[in-house]
């Protein structure tokens, strides 16, 4: 398993694994793709396995005064249905934690929704632990 920062060349194949999660594969999504290679606000790490795009990730980096600086967001995790049990979402979880660490992070997070409740016991296995409950609303 290689873990590696995307490029410009790995798009299609993003995008791909993203329509595995939602439908979201899209002109707005492809600009987004775009944006993170610049690794300003974000970042995409892909896995490869035999020189195939098997996952994917991707985070932000957002500001918080109580934090004085930069945490990161785990935005999506996807690992292609036919590469599970390679352990590339692990991998890819590991990655995210180092590049956050390297890059001065006070706090690394992400989001579980009622269909990834599921996947809790994965992150605890990283250091993850559960605080509070999510809010939204649509803009």
């Amino acid at each position: 398993m290689h873990i590696r920062d995307a490029n410009e060349s790995d798009k299609a194949r993003c995008q791909a694994l993203l329509a595995l999660l939602n439908d979201s594969a899209s002109e707005a999504a492809e600009n987004v793709f775009d944006e993170l290679l610049g690794q300003g606000r974000g970042q995409v790490i892909v896995a490869e396995h035999e020189g195939s795009i098997v996952g994917m990730a991707t985070v932000s980096y957002n500001l918080a005064m109580r934090y004085g600086g930069e945490y990161c967001q785990l935005e999506e995790l996807i690992v292609d249905p036919e590469a599970r049990g390679l352990k590339a979402g692990g991998a890819l979880v590991e990655a995210t934690l180092a590049n956050a660490r390297s890059r001065g992070c006070a706090e690394y997070g992400l989001y579980l929704v009622a269909h990834t409740e599921h996947n809790q016991p994965f992150y605890e296995k990283y250091g993850l632990e559960r605080v509070g409950s999510e809010m939204r609303c649509p803009l």
